[in-house]
């Protein structure tokens, strides 16, 4: 029986380097002034290409990637771990680069790029050279594809792109963007669409604004409008009405990557809650004294180990089956508990903290926005609750001859003393069974 909770020492210690790597380099980055995302900010790569050098340095670059594109292909389960310290801090992906969504595009384009795309694109975006966005989302249709409107039309060599697309995240910085546009709107529901890859500077490519999440110093999520916008043939990323297969392909692993780089924050607002509680004191001792408070931190530790177990439980999975449809339903478990989670550690945070919670010098406040930005991105909690109740209901209708087809009471009575004998056999047994008279 296999069954263990320990790391091996060989990766612990590439996880201890990394905890006092990201602490002490990483984290103060945030204070800086610009953002991870501005390759072209000279500033920004004055200070972030150096860590990135040591990180390649001690092999831990891409580490999702495989074996074949530079990685080392680590399961998920390692992965989770490392992406547990990344969730620390804004810039920490981007220093090891795996910054979403750059990382689920080269994903994609690993997996369904000709080698053309690679040599243009992959290549660059997995050095952090340029930056990509990924546009699927549009604003009457949320993420819904069976909604989308923004097509894309064969014209001779050419394809021809028109709509909006809403939420496009880094398409101010991107270099290109991946667009899912509708190419055969009679076809089957999962075969309607195809995802392309379109540069930035394409005529007919228009950022209408760039919106912000609430309390952002400045917006990252491009409202694109696509007029007329005209790609060669050969931009068509994978099979034509290929998109949804493409992104289910995208979001698996990196579903656990999102869920342990929230534990990570998690536990950052713990600390930070555990050190106001000891440290902020009231006329007869400190707030860490308070019962009120201890039932906060108690609660938050809680929720934060079963989070935590249930997602590397999540990603050991996936690496046992190797095969993301066989984890379907715990993968969408995590994604629809992680929200709640960030938010209520993050709100006892901002609670504890008093007054210098609500303001923008700790990070709470944010924190709270991002587990409803949680809630919402790559699908809302309530189709990944739908998910698993599905997944969780098959087995129960799979059952060919179940105990009780009819849960009416007489029915109940008939089914159980056909299939126990009498009332009195079956109080018999009980009594037996616990070693009564």
């Amino acid at each position: 029986m296999a069954w263990d909770f320990e790391t091996d020492p060989e990766f612990q210690a590439k996880l201890d380097w990394m905890d006092t790597f990201v602490r002490d380099k990483v984290e103060p980055l945030i204070h800086l002034g610009f953002h991870p995302y501005d390759v072209k900010n000279p500033k920004r790569n004055a200070l972030v290409r150096p860590l990135q050098d040591e990180v390649k340095a001690k092999g831990l670059w891409a580490c999702h990637l495989g074996p074949e594109l530079g990685g080392k292909g680590y399961g998920q389960v390692k992965l989770g771990l490392m992406n547990e310290i990344l969730g620390r801090s804004a810039f920490a992906p981007t220093v090891f680069g795996c910054q979403a969504p750059d990382t689920g595009n080269a994903e994609i384009i690993a997996h369904y790029g000709t080698e053309e795309q690679k040599a243009r694109y992959l290549k660059p975006l997995l050095n952090n050279e340029i930056v990509s966005a990924f546009s699927m989302t549009e604003p009457q249709g949320g993420s819904d594809p069976l909604l989308f409107t923004c097509s894309a039309v064969e014209d001779g060599d050419d394809w021809v792109i028109n709509g909006e697309k809403w939420f496009s995240t880094n398409a101010k910085w991107s270099e290109f963007l991946i667009v899912m546009a509708v190419t055969d709107p009679d076809g089957h529901p999962y075969q309607r669409m195809s995802m392309f890859i379109v540069p930035t500077d394409a005529p007919g490519v228009e950022i209408v604004r760039n919106v912000a999440v609430y309390g952002q110093p400045e917006g990252s999520e491009g409202y694109v409008r696509y007029t007329d916008v005209r790609v060669p043939k050969d931009h068509l990323l994978g099979e034509r009405g290929g998109a949804f297969v493409i992104s289910q392909t995208r979001l698996g692993g990196g579903r656990v990557h999102h869920a342990m780089r929230t534990v990570g924050a998690c536990k950052r607002a713990l600390d930070l809650m555990c050190r106001r509680a000891v440290s902020r004191k009231t006329r007869d001792g400190v707030i860490a004294d308070k019962q009120a408070v201890q039932m906060q931190i108690a609660d938050s530790y809680i929720e934060l180990e079963q989070f935590r177990l249930f997602a590397l439980k999540t990603a050991w999975m996936i690496d046992k089956h190797q095969d993301y449809k066989l984890v379907r339903k715990d993968i969408a478990g995590i994604k629809a508990l992680m929200p709640r989670v960030y938010k209520d550690i993050a709100g006892r945070a901002l609670h504890i903290h008093g007054s210098l919670g609500v303001s923008p010098e700790m990070p709470f406040a944010a924190q709270v926005i991002g587990a409803f930005v949680m809630g919402i991105a790559d699908g809302p909690t309530e189709v990944h609750k739908v998910t698993v109740a599905r997944q969780h209901l098959r087995a129960y209708r799979d059952v060919e001859d179940p105990i009780f087809p009819d849960y009416s009471i007489p029915n109940l009575k008939a089914a159980a003393l056909e299939k126990y004998g009498d009332a009195a056999d079956i109080v018999r047994e009980l009594a037996e069974s616990v070693g009564a008279d």
